[in-house]
Protein backbone atom coordinates (compact mmCIF):
# COMPACT_ATOMS: atom_id res chain seq x y z
CA UNK A 1 0.00 0.00 0.00
CA UNK A 2 2.49 2.42 1.16
CA UNK A 3 4.51 1.83 -2.50
CA UNK A 4 1.20 2.70 -4.49
CA UNK A 5 0.09 5.52 -2.24
CA UNK A 6 3.86 6.76 -2.65
CA UNK A 7 3.98 7.02 -6.65
CA UNK A 8 0.52 8.61 -6.28
CA UNK A 9 1.82 11.57 -4.15
CA UNK A 10 5.14 11.66 -6.33
CA UNK A 11 3.90 11.36 -9.76
CA UNK A 12 0.30 12.82 -9.27
CA UNK A 13 1.47 16.41 -8.41
CA UNK A 14 4.53 16.43 -11.31
CA UNK A 15 2.10 15.72 -13.97
CA UNK A 16 -0.21 18.07 -12.54
CA UNK A 17 2.52 20.72 -12.75
CA UNK A 18 3.64 19.55 -16.69
CA UNK A 19 -0.09 20.14 -17.49
CA UNK A 20 -0.18 23.89 -15.62
CA UNK A 21 3.00 24.20 -17.67
CA UNK A 22 0.98 23.49 -21.13
CA UNK A 23 -2.14 25.73 -19.45
CA UNK A 24 -4.32 22.68 -18.59
CA UNK A 25 -6.35 21.88 -15.60
CA UNK A 26 -3.91 20.47 -13.13
CA UNK A 27 -6.98 16.99 -12.74
CA UNK A 28 -6.05 16.17 -16.30
CA UNK A 29 -2.32 15.01 -15.15
CA UNK A 30 -3.49 13.54 -12.16
CA UNK A 31 -6.07 11.60 -13.80
CA UNK A 32 -3.67 10.32 -16.64
CA UNK A 33 -1.53 9.13 -13.84
CA UNK A 34 -4.19 6.93 -12.33
CA UNK A 35 -5.39 6.00 -15.51
CA UNK A 36 -1.38 4.52 -16.12
CA UNK A 37 -0.99 3.28 -12.31
CA UNK A 38 -3.91 1.34 -12.42
CA UNK A 39 -5.62 -2.17 -12.88
CA UNK A 40 -5.87 -1.80 -17.03
CA UNK A 41 -2.68 -0.18 -17.43
CA UNK A 42 0.62 -0.64 -15.71
CA UNK A 43 -0.93 -2.26 -12.38
CA UNK A 44 0.70 -0.82 -9.97
CA UNK A 45 -1.62 0.10 -7.41
CA UNK A 46 -2.07 -2.36 -4.44
CA UNK A 47 -5.24 -3.91 -4.08
CA UNK A 48 -5.74 -2.30 -0.85
CA UNK A 49 -5.83 1.37 -1.68
CA UNK A 50 -8.28 0.28 -4.44
CA UNK A 51 -10.48 -1.03 -1.83
CA UNK A 52 -10.69 1.85 0.51
CA UNK A 53 -10.53 4.19 -2.78
CA UNK A 54 -14.22 4.97 -2.04
CA UNK A 55 -14.01 6.03 1.59
CA UNK A 56 -10.81 8.40 0.35
CA UNK A 57 -12.85 9.83 -2.41
CA UNK A 58 -15.49 10.78 0.23
CA UNK A 59 -12.51 12.22 2.14
CA UNK A 60 -11.80 14.38 -0.24
CA UNK A 61 -15.45 15.75 -1.26
CA UNK A 62 -16.12 16.36 2.51
CA UNK A 63 -13.11 19.24 2.42
CA UNK A 64 -14.16 20.53 -1.26
CA UNK A 65 -17.58 20.94 0.95
CA UNK A 66 -16.04 22.73 3.98
CA UNK A 67 -13.78 24.56 2.05
CA UNK A 68 -16.47 25.80 -0.24
CA UNK A 69 -18.73 26.50 2.90
CA UNK A 70 -16.33 28.38 4.65
CA UNK A 71 -15.75 30.94 1.56
CA UNK A 72 -19.13 31.39 1.38
CA UNK A 73 -19.99 35.43 2.03
CA UNK A 74 -23.54 35.92 2.94
CA UNK A 75 -23.72 39.32 2.28
CA UNK A 76 -22.74 38.52 -0.89
CA UNK A 77 -25.65 35.84 -1.47
CA UNK A 78 -27.57 38.31 -0.19
CA UNK A 79 -26.32 40.96 -3.18
CA UNK A 80 -26.80 38.36 -5.76
CA UNK A 81 -30.19 37.19 -4.89
CA UNK A 82 -32.08 35.60 -6.90
CA UNK A 83 -29.63 34.50 -10.48
CA UNK A 84 -27.46 32.84 -7.40
CA UNK A 85 -30.13 31.08 -6.26
CA UNK A 86 -31.14 30.37 -9.75
CA UNK A 87 -27.77 29.19 -10.66
CA UNK A 88 -28.08 26.94 -7.83
CA UNK A 89 -30.38 24.37 -9.92
CA UNK A 90 -31.67 25.45 -12.93
CA UNK A 91 -28.55 24.94 -15.23
CA UNK A 92 -27.83 21.52 -13.35
CA UNK A 93 -31.98 20.58 -13.91
CA UNK A 94 -31.59 21.33 -17.66
CA UNK A 95 -28.47 19.01 -17.56
CA UNK A 96 -29.88 16.11 -16.03
CA UNK A 97 -33.22 16.54 -18.21
CA UNK A 98 -31.38 16.34 -21.43
CA UNK A 99 -29.88 12.93 -20.24
CA UNK A 100 -33.03 11.60 -19.30
CA UNK A 101 -34.36 13.04 -22.64
CA UNK A 102 -31.54 11.79 -24.68
CA UNK A 103 -29.21 9.11 -23.28
CA UNK A 104 -31.78 5.71 -23.72
CA UNK A 105 -31.44 6.44 -27.25
CA UNK A 106 -27.56 7.45 -27.31
CA UNK A 107 -25.89 4.92 -24.93
CA UNK A 108 -28.99 2.52 -24.35
CA UNK A 109 -29.57 3.10 -20.40
CA UNK A 110 -32.80 2.99 -18.75
CA UNK A 111 -34.21 6.76 -17.92
CA UNK A 112 -33.38 5.99 -13.89
CA UNK A 113 -29.83 5.16 -15.38
CA UNK A 114 -29.55 8.09 -17.57
CA UNK A 115 -30.95 10.41 -14.16
CA UNK A 116 -27.93 8.93 -12.24
CA UNK A 117 -25.58 9.67 -15.15
CA UNK A 118 -27.34 13.02 -15.45
CA UNK A 119 -26.55 13.96 -11.75
CA UNK A 120 -23.27 12.44 -11.96
CA UNK A 121 -22.32 14.95 -15.12
CA UNK A 122 -24.54 18.13 -13.80
CA UNK A 123 -22.30 19.61 -11.52
CA UNK A 124 -19.96 22.53 -12.31
CA UNK A 125 -16.07 21.44 -10.63
CA UNK A 126 -15.60 24.10 -7.73
CA UNK A 127 -12.04 22.83 -8.40
CA UNK A 128 -11.68 25.04 -11.79
CA UNK A 129 -13.80 27.54 -11.05
CA UNK A 130 -13.31 28.76 -7.43
CA UNK A 131 -9.26 29.49 -8.13
CA UNK A 132 -10.27 31.78 -11.36
CA UNK A 133 -13.58 33.39 -9.32
CA UNK A 134 -11.00 34.34 -6.66
CA UNK A 135 -8.10 35.64 -8.99
CA UNK A 136 -10.65 37.84 -11.15
CA UNK A 137 -12.27 39.37 -7.15
CA UNK A 138 -8.29 40.16 -7.21
CA UNK A 139 -7.89 41.62 -10.17
CA UNK A 140 -10.99 43.37 -10.53
CA UNK A 141 -12.85 42.05 -13.45
CA UNK A 142 -16.19 41.41 -12.98
CA UNK A 143 -16.75 42.77 -9.70
CA UNK A 144 -18.48 45.93 -10.61
CA UNK A 145 -21.91 43.79 -11.04
CA UNK A 146 -20.41 40.85 -8.68
CA UNK A 147 -20.08 38.05 -11.48
CA UNK A 148 -17.68 36.42 -9.46
CA UNK A 149 -19.20 36.38 -6.40
CA UNK A 150 -22.48 35.27 -8.37
CA UNK A 151 -20.79 32.23 -9.68
CA UNK A 152 -19.02 31.31 -6.89
CA UNK A 153 -22.37 31.03 -5.03
CA UNK A 154 -24.13 29.40 -7.52
CA UNK A 155 -21.58 26.60 -8.48
CA UNK A 156 -20.81 25.98 -4.71
CA UNK A 157 -24.86 25.37 -4.08
CA UNK A 158 -25.12 23.67 -7.33
CA UNK A 159 -22.45 21.16 -6.37
CA UNK A 160 -24.89 20.43 -3.23
CA UNK A 161 -28.07 20.30 -4.92
CA UNK A 162 -26.48 17.91 -7.54
CA UNK A 163 -25.02 15.50 -4.83
CA UNK A 164 -28.40 15.45 -3.10
CA UNK A 165 -30.47 14.48 -5.91
CA UNK A 166 -27.51 11.95 -7.12
CA UNK A 167 -28.03 10.03 -3.74
CA UNK A 168 -32.07 10.26 -4.29
CA UNK A 169 -31.14 8.73 -7.91
CA UNK A 170 -29.01 5.82 -6.38
CA UNK A 171 -31.88 4.89 -3.42
CA UNK A 172 -34.37 4.44 -6.51
CA UNK A 173 -32.09 2.40 -7.95
CA UNK A 174 -31.31 0.03 -5.48
CA UNK A 175 -34.54 -0.34 -3.95
CA UNK A 176 -36.18 -1.12 -7.16
CA UNK A 177 -38.80 0.83 -9.11
CA UNK A 178 -40.98 0.08 -6.49
CA UNK A 179 -40.27 3.12 -4.22
CA UNK A 180 -39.72 5.89 -7.22
CA UNK A 181 -42.12 7.92 -5.44
CA UNK A 182 -41.30 7.55 -1.61
CA UNK A 183 -37.89 8.45 -2.51
CA UNK A 184 -38.79 11.80 -4.48
CA UNK A 185 -41.13 12.63 -1.06
CA UNK A 186 -37.65 12.29 1.29
CA UNK A 187 -36.35 15.11 -0.67
CA UNK A 188 -37.30 18.05 1.05
CA UNK A 189 -37.04 16.36 4.26
CA UNK A 190 -33.64 15.17 3.52
CA UNK A 191 -32.68 18.79 2.78
CA UNK A 192 -33.99 20.06 5.59
CA UNK A 193 -33.05 18.17 7.72
CA UNK A 194 -29.05 18.13 6.21
CA UNK A 195 -29.70 21.97 6.86
CA UNK A 196 -31.05 21.60 10.76
CA UNK A 197 -28.28 19.35 11.63
CA UNK A 198 -24.95 20.94 9.98
CA UNK A 199 -26.18 24.40 10.98
CA UNK A 200 -26.86 22.67 14.79
CA UNK A 201 -23.44 21.36 14.77
CA UNK A 202 -21.98 24.68 13.13
CA UNK A 203 -23.64 26.68 15.84
CA UNK A 204 -22.46 24.58 18.90
CA UNK A 205 -18.60 24.30 17.09
CA UNK A 206 -18.91 27.94 16.81
CA UNK A 207 -20.02 28.17 20.66
CA UNK A 208 -17.13 25.86 21.24
CA UNK A 209 -14.71 28.43 19.59
CA UNK A 210 -16.08 31.62 21.50
CA UNK A 211 -16.10 30.39 24.83
CA UNK A 212 -12.59 29.29 24.70
CA UNK A 213 -11.52 32.44 22.74
CA UNK A 214 -13.65 34.32 25.96
CA UNK A 215 -11.52 32.47 28.63
CA UNK A 216 -8.42 33.25 26.82
CA UNK A 217 -8.03 29.44 26.43
CA UNK A 218 -7.69 29.82 22.69
CA UNK A 219 -7.67 26.93 20.09
CA UNK A 220 -5.32 26.61 17.31
CA UNK A 221 -6.69 26.41 13.74
CA UNK A 222 -4.99 22.77 13.34
CA UNK A 223 -7.04 21.74 16.38
CA UNK A 224 -10.25 23.24 15.01
CA UNK A 225 -9.91 21.67 11.50
CA UNK A 226 -9.08 18.54 13.35
CA UNK A 227 -12.59 19.17 15.00
CA UNK A 228 -14.54 20.49 12.15
CA UNK A 229 -13.27 17.24 10.09
CA UNK A 230 -14.34 14.80 12.94
CA UNK A 231 -18.00 16.75 13.13
CA UNK A 232 -17.98 16.39 8.77
CA UNK A 233 -16.97 12.56 9.17
CA UNK A 234 -20.05 12.04 11.45
CA UNK A 235 -22.22 13.60 10.10
CA UNK A 236 -21.57 12.15 6.74
CA UNK A 237 -21.89 8.83 8.78
CA UNK A 238 -24.93 9.36 10.15
CA UNK A 239 -26.65 9.71 7.19
CA UNK A 240 -25.78 5.53 6.45
CA UNK A 241 -26.67 4.73 10.17
CA UNK A 242 -30.06 6.93 10.31
CA UNK A 243 -31.11 5.64 6.37
CA UNK A 244 -33.43 2.95 7.53
CA UNK A 245 -35.14 4.91 9.56
CA UNK A 246 -34.91 9.16 8.56
CA UNK A 247 -33.45 10.37 5.14
CA UNK A 248 -30.62 12.86 6.34
CA UNK A 249 -28.19 14.48 3.63
CA UNK A 250 -24.84 14.22 5.01
CA UNK A 251 -23.29 15.83 2.45
CA UNK A 252 -25.58 18.80 2.65
CA UNK A 253 -25.11 18.53 6.19
CA UNK A 254 -21.25 19.30 6.14
CA UNK A 255 -22.37 22.00 3.76
CA UNK A 256 -24.47 23.62 6.13
CA UNK A 257 -21.92 23.49 9.02
CA UNK A 258 -19.05 25.45 7.30
CA UNK A 259 -21.62 27.58 6.31
CA UNK A 260 -23.05 28.66 9.93
CA UNK A 261 -19.24 28.56 10.86
CA UNK A 262 -18.74 31.48 8.36
CA UNK A 263 -21.34 33.17 9.74
CA UNK A 264 -21.06 32.82 13.40
CA UNK A 265 -17.09 32.93 13.96
CA UNK A 266 -15.39 36.40 13.60
CA UNK A 267 -12.33 37.98 13.56
CA UNK A 268 -11.05 36.60 10.31
CA UNK A 269 -11.95 32.85 11.51
CA UNK A 270 -13.36 31.57 9.06
CA UNK A 271 -11.06 33.06 6.38
CA UNK A 272 -7.60 31.24 8.60
CA UNK A 273 -9.67 27.69 8.49
CA UNK A 274 -10.26 28.02 4.68
CA UNK A 275 -6.75 28.45 3.88
CA UNK A 276 -6.13 25.41 6.00
CA UNK A 277 -8.52 23.21 4.64
CA UNK A 278 -6.94 24.74 1.28
CA UNK A 279 -4.07 23.20 2.21
CA UNK A 280 -5.57 19.74 3.37
CA UNK A 281 -7.08 19.78 -0.52
CA UNK A 282 -3.69 20.13 -2.12
CA UNK A 283 -3.45 16.23 -0.96
CA UNK A 284 -6.60 15.51 -1.52
CA UNK A 285 -7.14 16.38 -5.06
CA UNK A 286 -4.14 13.85 -6.18
CA UNK A 287 -5.98 11.25 -4.10
CA UNK A 288 -9.22 12.04 -5.82
CA UNK A 289 -8.11 12.67 -9.04
CA UNK A 290 -5.29 9.89 -9.34
CA UNK A 291 -7.60 6.87 -7.91
CA UNK A 292 -10.84 7.47 -9.85
CA UNK A 293 -8.38 7.26 -13.17
CA UNK A 294 -7.24 4.07 -11.57
CA UNK A 295 -11.21 3.07 -11.56
CA UNK A 296 -11.42 3.51 -15.16
CA UNK A 297 -11.16 0.55 -18.12
CA UNK A 298 -9.51 2.73 -21.21
CA UNK A 299 -10.97 0.20 -23.25
CA UNK A 300 -14.34 0.67 -22.38
CA UNK A 301 -14.09 4.37 -22.12
CA UNK A 302 -13.19 4.53 -25.44
CA UNK A 303 -15.33 2.12 -26.57
CA UNK A 304 -18.26 4.25 -25.52
CA UNK A 305 -16.22 7.33 -26.53
CA UNK A 306 -18.26 8.91 -29.69
CA UNK A 307 -21.73 8.23 -28.59
CA UNK A 308 -20.93 9.64 -25.04
CA UNK A 309 -18.70 12.60 -25.92
CA UNK A 310 -22.10 13.19 -28.40
CA UNK A 311 -24.41 12.86 -25.36
CA UNK A 312 -22.14 15.22 -23.35
CA UNK A 313 -22.27 17.76 -26.42
CA UNK A 314 -26.13 17.96 -25.73
CA UNK A 315 -25.76 18.18 -22.29
CA UNK A 316 -23.75 21.51 -22.42
CA UNK A 317 -26.42 22.94 -24.63
CA UNK A 318 -28.61 22.59 -22.21
CA UNK A 319 -26.66 23.52 -19.50
CA UNK A 320 -25.96 26.64 -21.31
CA UNK A 321 -29.48 27.39 -22.14
CA UNK A 322 -30.31 26.86 -18.42
CA UNK A 323 -27.85 29.42 -17.56
CA UNK A 324 -28.80 32.30 -20.32
CA UNK A 325 -32.39 31.72 -18.49
CA UNK A 326 -31.11 32.51 -15.07
CA UNK A 327 -29.36 35.85 -15.88
CA UNK A 328 -32.84 37.20 -17.51
CA UNK A 329 -33.78 40.49 -16.18
CA UNK A 330 -30.00 40.62 -14.43
CA UNK A 331 -27.90 43.83 -15.61
CA UNK A 332 -25.35 41.73 -16.77
CA UNK A 333 -24.64 42.74 -20.59
CA UNK A 334 -24.63 39.40 -23.62
CA UNK A 335 -21.02 39.06 -23.34
CA UNK A 336 -21.31 38.89 -19.17
CA UNK A 337 -23.70 36.43 -19.39
CA UNK A 338 -21.33 34.55 -22.45
CA UNK A 339 -18.75 34.14 -20.17
CA UNK A 340 -21.15 32.84 -17.20
CA UNK A 341 -21.69 30.14 -19.30
CA UNK A 342 -18.56 29.47 -20.15
CA UNK A 343 -17.87 29.08 -16.22
CA UNK A 344 -20.43 26.63 -15.96
CA UNK A 345 -18.86 24.62 -18.14
CA UNK A 346 -15.89 22.41 -16.26
CA UNK A 347 -16.73 19.33 -14.21
CA UNK A 348 -14.18 17.75 -12.21
CA UNK A 349 -14.65 17.17 -8.73
CA UNK A 350 -17.88 16.16 -7.92
CA UNK A 351 -17.84 14.16 -10.96
CA UNK A 352 -14.43 12.18 -9.63
CA UNK A 353 -16.05 11.93 -6.28
CA UNK A 354 -19.24 10.24 -7.06
CA UNK A 355 -18.30 8.86 -10.79
CA UNK A 356 -17.60 5.74 -9.67
CA UNK A 357 -20.42 4.94 -7.00
CA UNK A 358 -22.62 3.51 -9.04
CA UNK A 359 -19.92 0.88 -10.32
CA UNK A 360 -18.82 0.08 -6.57
CA UNK A 361 -22.38 -0.40 -5.73
CA UNK A 362 -22.92 -2.92 -8.55
CA UNK A 363 -25.33 -1.23 -10.31
CA UNK A 364 -25.50 -2.20 -14.38
CA UNK A 365 -24.90 1.25 -15.27
CA UNK A 366 -21.61 1.59 -13.32
CA UNK A 367 -19.41 1.24 -16.24
CA UNK A 368 -20.79 3.89 -18.68
CA UNK A 369 -21.38 6.15 -15.89
CA UNK A 370 -17.71 5.86 -14.78
CA UNK A 371 -16.66 6.21 -18.60
CA UNK A 372 -18.82 9.23 -19.40
CA UNK A 373 -17.78 10.82 -15.85
CA UNK A 374 -14.59 10.96 -16.82
CA UNK A 375 -14.52 11.82 -20.77
CA UNK A 376 -16.75 14.62 -19.31
CA UNK A 377 -13.56 15.75 -16.74
CA UNK A 378 -11.00 15.21 -19.44
CA UNK A 379 -13.00 17.19 -22.03
CA UNK A 380 -15.24 19.93 -20.08
CA UNK A 381 -12.48 21.04 -17.45
CA UNK A 382 -9.73 22.37 -20.22
CA UNK A 383 -12.51 23.59 -22.35
CA UNK A 384 -14.05 25.62 -19.75
CA UNK A 385 -10.67 26.52 -17.94
CA UNK A 386 -8.86 27.74 -20.96
CA UNK A 387 -12.16 29.51 -21.89
CA UNK A 388 -12.25 31.20 -18.92
CA UNK A 389 -8.48 31.99 -19.63
CA UNK A 390 -8.74 33.57 -22.93
CA UNK A 391 -12.53 35.54 -22.39
CA UNK A 392 -12.43 37.03 -19.07
CA UNK A 393 -10.54 40.54 -19.61
CA UNK A 394 -12.13 40.17 -23.16
CA UNK A 395 -16.19 39.60 -21.64
CA UNK A 396 -15.83 40.97 -18.56
CA UNK A 397 -15.36 45.50 -17.30
CA UNK A 398 -12.84 46.06 -15.24
CA UNK A 399 -13.82 48.25 -11.77
CA UNK A 400 -12.79 51.32 -11.71
CA UNK A 401 -10.37 52.40 -8.92
CA UNK A 402 -11.83 55.97 -8.47
CA UNK A 403 -15.62 55.66 -8.79
CA UNK A 404 -17.88 58.56 -10.13
CA UNK A 405 -19.79 59.82 -6.69
CA UNK A 406 -23.42 60.82 -7.48
CA UNK A 407 -22.99 64.95 -8.26
CA UNK A 408 -19.35 64.42 -9.84
CA UNK A 409 -17.66 65.29 -6.66
CA UNK A 410 -14.26 63.64 -6.26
Amino acid sequence: MLFSLGLVFLIGPAAAALCRKLKLPPVIGMLAVGIALGPYAANLMDDAVLAISAELRQIALVIILIRAGLSLRLEDLKKVGRPALMLSFVPAVFEIAAFIAFAPFLLGVTRLEAAIMGAVIGAVSPAVVVPKMVALMESGYGVEKRIPQLILAGASLDDVFVIVLFSTFISMAQNGSAAPMTALVQIPSSILLGLASGALIGWLLAKIFETAHEKRRTIRNSLKVILILGCAFLLVAAEKILESQIRVSGLLAVTSMACTLNIRCAGGVPKRLSEKFGKLWLAAQVLLFVLVGAAVDIRYTLAAGPRALGMLALGLAFRCAGVWLCLVKTPLNRRERLFCMIAYLPKATVQAAIGSVALSLGLPCGQIVLSVAVLAILTTAPLGAIGMDLTDKKLLEKMRLHPPTPGGAA
